[in-house]
C-alpha cells in the first residue's frame, strides 16, 4: 500500500524545517525531503583542519529572554538547548573605512546604541534617538515581527532606506555608519526599502549572539524535535518531478533516486524559480510566472576561511564591516571587478583551548555570479562530487589573495599567523543552498515596487504552499516568521495566533 503524508516539505532550509515542526506539533503526519548530505540550507556548517565553519549563520539577533526569535524558538522547543555566546554589547558590529582609525560601533540595546555612537557624534544624539525609534516603529508594522498577525501596512513598504537615512541626519559619515552592515541584506542605493534595513538591524540591536557550535545546531535541534513528533526526514532525496491529479491538484513527487512520495498538502522550501520549473509554467497564470522570471537575484558572495596558528591572533568579539571608501557602502554590489573587493565582513571564532585567542577567521565579500559563470555547468557537493579544474582553483586563489591584501591593511601581522586558507564562491552557494545564481538573500527588494517580491504562501495549485527566503524575508528571523505565515494558511490564522499568544503569556509571567 502507498504511504500518504498529511504534509510533505520539499527542502530542509530553516523555513521548511520550522514549517514542518509547527505542523508536526499539531499532530499531522509530516515528511521532509532534502537533496544534500546535510540538512539546514544556510544553517549548514563544514569542517576544515578539525574546525567548524559556518556557511551562512555568523550571528543571530533577538534571542534574549522575551525577544521575538527567543519566543519563536521557545515555542519550537529548541531555545533551551542552543549553545550561545553574547557578543560585545558596546559594539557587536564595527564599521570601519580605509584612512579612518575610528571603529564605529553598532551596540546592543536601543539606548546603548544611541549612547555609543553619540560619543563619536555628540551633536547627533537626538537624530540617533529618532533613528532607533523609527526602526522599531517600522518593525512593529510587519506581520508577526512581534508574534502578532496584523496585516501589512503597505505604505511603510514604499519608503526607501537610503532616503530615510538622509532624512534622519545631514551628516554623511553617520549616514554610511548607520547603513554599514547593509551586506546583511545586499543593500542597493536605488532599491532597498526601509523595512528590509529595519527588520535586519533591529533584532541585532535588541541582542546579538554567536552560535558556539555553529549554526547547524539549529537545524540539528529542529530535526530532533521533528523526530520527537514522529515526522520523517530524508537526505539525498532531491525532488525531480511533481505528479498532478488534474482534479485534486498535486498528488505526489518523485525524487532523483526513483522514490515517489504522496501527500495531501505540499510545502516548497526551495528556490521559487526551481519550484516553478517543477510545477510547469502552463499550470500557473502567465502574469505570475512572468513576475517570478523577472525577479533580480541578490548578489552572491565569496568567502575566505582562515585557520590560524595556535595562540597567535587575538580574538575579537564583534564583526568588522570594512569599506575601502565611504561611497561603497551602498554601491558595493555593483563594484567594478578591477576595484574588487571594495568591502569585507570579518568575524572571529574564539579558540576553545586558548581563550582570548582566535582559532579561525571568516571573511566575506560580494561577488557577482558572472565571475564564475564559465564553470556554471559544473556541480559539486559532498553528495555529488565534481572537480572544477585547475583554472577554477587558480581563480579562487587569486581572489583570496586580494581579500587577504585588504585585510592585511588592518591587520598587517595576520599573514604570519595563517595556517590554512579555504574558500567558497557563488557556485558553492548555488550548489549547497540552491539559490538562483548563488544569491545570498533571495531577490532584490524594491521600494518603488515592493509587492513584486512579496509572495503569498498560497499558490493557485490548491494544495501547494511556499515558504523560505525567496518568498518573503531572508535571514533566521525572516524565514522563521515566513514559516509561521505559511502554516497560518494551512492550519488557520486563529490556530497560530493562539499558539503564539500562549508563548507571549509565558514570557509575561
Amino acid at each position: 500500500m502507498k504511504k500518504e503524508y498529511d504534509i510533505l516539505v520539499i527542502g530542509s532550509g530553516l523555513g521548511g524545517l520550522v514549517s514542518a515542526l509547527i505542523l508536526a506539533k499539531e499532530g499531522l503526519k509530516v515528511c521532509v525531503l532534502e537533496k544534500n548530505n546535510q540538512y539546514g540550507g544556510n544553517l549548514q556548517t563544514f569542517s576544515r583542519d578539525k574546525l567548524i565553519f559556518d556557511t551562512g549563520v555568523h550571528y543571530l539577533g533577538g534571542l534574549s529572554k522575551g525577544q521575538n526569535l527567543n519566543q519563536y524558538f521557545t515555542y519550537l522547543g529548541i531555545m533551551q538547548d542552543l549553545d550561545l555566546k553574547k557578543m560585545d554589547e558596546n559594539g557587536y558590529d564595527r564599521i570601519t573605512f580605509d584612512g579612518d582609525e575610528v571603529a564605529y560601533p553598532h551596540s546592543q540595546g536601543y539606548d546603548n546604541f544611541v549612547e555609543q555612537l553619540a560619543k563619536i557624534f555628540p551633536e547627533e544624539r537626538q537624530n540617533l534617538a529618532r533613528y532607533v525609534q523609527t526602526i522599531q516603529n517600522v518593525c512593529a508594522l510587519f506581520p508577526r515581527y512581534n508574534l502578532k498577525s496584523d496585516p501589512y501596512n503597505e505604505d511603510s513598504l514604499y519608503i526607501n532606506a537610503r532616503d530615510f537615512l538622509r532624512s534622519v541626519t545631514p551628516n554623511k559619515k553617520l549616514q554610511v555608519v548607520l547603513s554599514g552592515s547593509s551586506f546583511l541584506y545586499g543593500g542597493v542605493t536605488a532599491n532597498t526599502p526601509l523595512y528590509v534595513h529595519a527588520l535586519t538591524v533591529d533584532s541585532y540591536i535588541q541582542s546579538s549572539y554567536k552560535c558556539v557550535k555553529g549554526g547547524s545546531q539549529i537545524s540539528k535541534l529542529l530535526i530532533k524535535q521533528l523526530r520527537h513528533h514522529d515526522a520523517e526526514v530524508y537526505k539525498h532525496s532531491e525532488v525531480s518531478e511533481m505528479i498532478f491529479d488534474e482534479e485534486n491538484g498535486l498528488k505526489s513527487v518523485k525524487t532523483k533516486n526513483g522514490k515517489e512520495f504522496y501527500a495531501k498538502k505540499f510545502i516548497s522550501n526551495i528556490e521559487i524559480r526551481t519550484t516553478l520549473d517543477l510545477v510547469g509554467k502552463e499550470r500557473l497564470k502567465k502574469s505570475y510566472t512572468n513576475r517570478i522570471c523577472d525577479l533580480e537575484p541578490v548578489i552572491s558572495c565569496f568567502s575566505v576561511y582562515l585557520v590560524l596558528k595556535p595562540k597567535s591572533f587575538k580574538h575579537f568579539d564583534h564583526n568588522y564591516f570594512h569599506y575601502r571608501s565611504e561611497d561603497l557602502v551602498w554601491q558595493n554590489p555593483n563594484i567594478s571587478p578591477d576595484y574588487w573587493p571594495g568591502f569585507y565582513m570579518l568575524s572571529s571564532t574564539e579558540s576553545k583551548r586558548y581563550l582570548g585567542f582566535a582559532e579561525s577567521l571568516t571573511a566575506l565579500t560580494y561577488m557577482s555570479y558572472d565571475e564564475v559563470e564559465k564553470w556554471g555547468d559544473t556541480f559539486n557537493t559532498v553528495a555529488e562530487k565534481y572537480e572544477r579544474g585547475k583554472d577554477y582553483e587558480k581563480f579562487k586563489e587569486e581572489k583570496a589573495e586580494k581579500v587577504l591584501f585588504e585585510i592585511g591593511k588592518k591587520f598587517p601581522e595576520l599573514r604570519t599567523m595563517i595556517q590554512s586558507v579555504y574558500t567558497s564562491s557563488p557556485l558553492s552557494y548555488r550548489d549547497y543552498i540552491g539559490g538562483y545564481k548563488g544569491n545570498m538573500y533571495g531577490f532584490v527588494k524594491d521600494s518603488d515596487h515592493p509587492m513584486k517580491t512579496i509572495f503569498s504562501p498560497k499558490t493557485k495549485i490548491s494544495n501547494l504552499f511556499l515558504t523560505g527566503q525567496s518568498v518573503n524575508m531572508h535571514g533566521i528571523l525572516g524565514c522563521t516568521i515566513g514559516a509561521f505565515s505559511t502554516c497560518s494558511d494551512i492550519l488557520g490564522k486563529e490556530v497560530i495566533d493562539e499558539r503564539l499568544e500562549n508563548v507571549t503569556e509565558q514570557k509575561d509571567r
